[in-house]
């Protein structure tokens, strides 16, 4: 890592930025934070969304994202969210990205190595996030593959039958990449039921064309900081406020699923914004059916 600039290509890394980051470098040498702090429990929120063709069989699809393996994410942390993952043995494993805080350090990566390959699912789809294109993302990509995970960068990936009419459009970072929604979607077809993975929902107004059923993102941490009630304090970035944590209509539609994610950054402290997992049980119908929009509200509180 260069004194104020990036290792990666990622955009609107400033200088005031790099500052920040070498100071806190120097405040969490050693990781000091991860090792004394007590975590938070995980949560684990469940939806239900009625977007598969009929006849089809349900699919169970796992999200994590923001895992920022780094000084101040206590190992306790990971550790809870990966035994509620393996819990529950998903279909397909989609992740968030966010994977790192400040670097893509061997340990860190051997960390993230053995996290995404201890989960028990046949497929594993990631993208990355604003933190993974600071730093030398191309070892975090590595990182993945040997576990077990293809990464999308503006790529689609068809889903195996019985779901191979399920599409996965994993985007580039709408704010620190360059997102190409056209090369993500190029193989959607009519009838296609289209997923978009991305690492924030800022990417929610560059997919109206598309129209996808289910858009999936973390980046928020639910504002980390938050007031009594789940109001953000900090936003980090400009949609983070409008789609926060939870479960949204798009614009077009669809449904937008955010997660809280899992690690923290800049500070060792979650408030009114606890850390989370996420299980999507996608069934056959004609949209949404409200016990399910209901259920999936209830549990999904600050």
């Amino acid at each position: 890592m260069g004194l104020l600039t990036a290792d990666g290509r990622g955009r609107r890394y400033s200088r005031l930025r790099g500052a920040t980051e070498q100071l806190l470098r120097l405040a969490y040498a050693g990781g000091w934070p991860a090792r004394v702090l007590t975590a938070q429990p995980i949560t684990a929120v469940h939806h239900r969304l009625a977007i598969l063709p009929p006849g089809c069989p349900p699919l169970r699809v796992a999200f994590a994202s923001d895992l920022h393996i780094g000084p101040i994410t206590p190992p306790s942390l990971l550790d809870d969210a990966l035994k509620q993952l393996a819990a529950w043995a998903p279909d397909v494993l989609l992740l968030g990205g966010d994977y790192v805080y400040l670097e893509a350090t061997p340990a860190v990566c051997d960390t993230l190595r053995a996290f995404v390959a201890a989960v028990p699912a046949p497929l594993k789809l990631a993208v990355l996030g604003n933190h993974d294109l600071w730093t030398w993302h191309p070892r975090l990509e590595a990182t993945l593959a040997e576990a077990g995970a293809s990464v999308l960068v503006n790529a689609g990936r068809r889903l195996p039958a019985p779901h191979d009419r399920v599409l996965i459009a994993g985007l580039d970072d709408p704010w620190t990449g360059a997102p190409a929604p056209a090369r993500a979607f190029v193989d959607h077809r009519e009838g296609d039921v289209p997923i978009a993975l991305v690492h924030a929902p800022d990417a929610v107004p560059l997919l109206g064309r598309w129209a996808p059923a289910l858009t999936i993102c973390g980046h928020t941490h639910g504002g980390q900081i938050a007031l009594p009630g789940g109001g953000m304090i900090v936003s980090p970035s400009p949609l983070s406020r409008t789609y926060p944590h939870g479960e949204f209509a798009a614009p077009w539609g669809g449904r937008v699923v955010v997660s809280r994610g899992v690690g923290m950054v800049e500070v060792p402290l979650r408030a009114f914004a606890p850390p989370d997992v996420r299980l999507l049980t996608l069934v056959s119908g004609e949209g949404l059916h409200g016990e399910g929009l209901r259920d999936a509200l209830e549990v999904d509180r600050p």
